[in-house]
């Protein structure tokens, strides 16, 4: 019996410990099914996986390329050039003048145009071949007469606002950034007619000089140029469509600084011609009232907008000048014309650059730095006699000229 009961309870031992194992290996396999997958199933899990970073990289490709998708500009011209001056009369110019431009325009492929804006003068002019061959176009150095065109028809005063889409800007902070939309804007409120009278009264679309042999004419078109162009706010804003000299630049910011007198320029070549020299208006201009209007942009280009590279070199007296920065067919121009405002007298200079990517109008701003800064470490404008009040010169008659 002792015996019966022993076998009895070796069986369910037996059975007990048949269960438990087997329910433990249930628990390993569930365990392993979780953690371990079929061949078939790891290969598409495994495809699946690297299927989704594939994807992510072609969008992200996509995006990258939409965004380096940028439009780079390719230029032919050189911005260097060497033996400018060759082929220069130079014997009516001031030296000290004409030095400080040579020595300022360097290497760049570019021309130089100094004037004394009092009567008229061109105190040097470097690189006369290029200075008057039929200009280029005036990029953003339009935006000067722009703005003396909207100021006289009252259109804005410097110190109004205008709305350029959820954001404002007045002519000071205008000029001296030279914000294309402002000038847009003002373009398409003036319209072409008087956007052209004025800037013929400014003297482009003529001749700048008397009787300078060689000066060609710079082009003002008839009719605004296309819509699909950019219109009249394109005209106002890059000077797109019109070709301007250095000279008529430099006559239209003579005027601008001596109060109002547009001079015939004048480019004495002999010493007889300079003491026998008598200045030639050819109109004067009512913008006296609204010089001062554009004198605060221009001097804050040179202090904080586009010119500030001028004050890398000179920062001794006001300069108050526009930059202008554009390309065509591959060339591409780079414009600064100003005046130095100082006790002993004004002068007018224009540099104007064509070349590759190296041209640029801050560049032509900083080259007229190194000029100033020439002049001024030479005393030339000490040297001068004290500025006195402008005289009334004789006359001339012109095609739409007022007297």
């Amino acid at each position: 019996m002792y015996k019966a009961m022993l076998a009895i309870m070796a069986m369910l031992l037996l059975v007990v410990s048949s269960y438990g194992a087997t329910v433990s290996s249930r628990r390993v396999t569930k365990s392993k099914s979780q953690i371990t997958e079929k061949p078939g199933t790891k290969k598409k899990l495994s495809a699946s996986h690297h299927s989704r970073p594939v994807a992510t990289r072609s969008a992200r490709t996509r995006r990258t390329k939409r965004v380096r998708r940028r439009y780079y500009e390719r230029f032919t011209a050189s911005s260097f050039a060497s033996n400018q001056t060759i082929g220069d009369v130079t014997t009516g110019e001031e030296p000290m003048v004409r030095q400080a431009a040579v020595d300022a325009l360097g290497d760049m492929n570019g021309t130089v145009v100094a004037i004394d804006p009092s009567s008229g003068r061109v105190l040097a002019m470097v690189n006369q071949k290029l200075a008057l061959s039929e200009g280029a176009q005036p990029c953003s150095t339009i935006k000067v007469s722009v703005a003396l065109a909207a100021l006289s028809e009252g259109v804005v005063t410097k110190d109004t606002k205008v709305n350029l889409g959820g954001w404002s800007m007045d002519m000071n902070q205008a000029l001296a950034h030279s914000n294309n939309q402002y000038f847009e804007a003002l373009g398409r409120k003036l319209g072409f007619e008087k956007v052209s009278y004025y800037a013929h009264q400014f003297g482009l679309g003529e001749l700048a000089g008397w009787n300078i042999e060689g000066e060609h004419l710079g082009e003002y078109p008839a009719e605004p140029i296309p819509a699909k162009l950019g219109g009249v706010g394109k005209m106002c804003s890059f000077g797109e469509g019109i070709s301007m000299t250095p000279l008529q630049l430099g006559a239209l910011v003579s005027a601008i600084a001596n109060g109002g007198t547009l001079y015939y320029l004048q480019h004495p070549t002999t010493s007889e011609e300079i003491a026998n020299y008598q200045p030639k208006v050819k109109r004067y201009l009512d913008i006296a009232p609204l010089i001062p209007e554009v004198s605060v942009g221009m001097l804050g280009a040179t202090q904080f907008g586009t010119a500030r590279s001028l004050r890398s070199s000179f920062f001794q007296e006001d300069v108050l000048g526009k930059t202008g920065t554009c390309s065509k067919d591959g060339t591409r121009f780079g414009w600064f014309a100003s005046y130095a405002n100082t006790q002993y007298g004004r002068i007018v200079t224009v540099f104007f650059l064509e070349g590759g990517r190296p041209t640029f109008g801050p560049k032509a701003a900083e080259l007229a730095g190194k000029f100033y800064r020439s002049l001024y470490d030479g005393n030339y404008f000490a040297a001068r006699p004290a500025a006195t009040a402008m005289k009334t010169p004789a006359t001339t008659n012109s095609v739409g000229a007022t007297q």
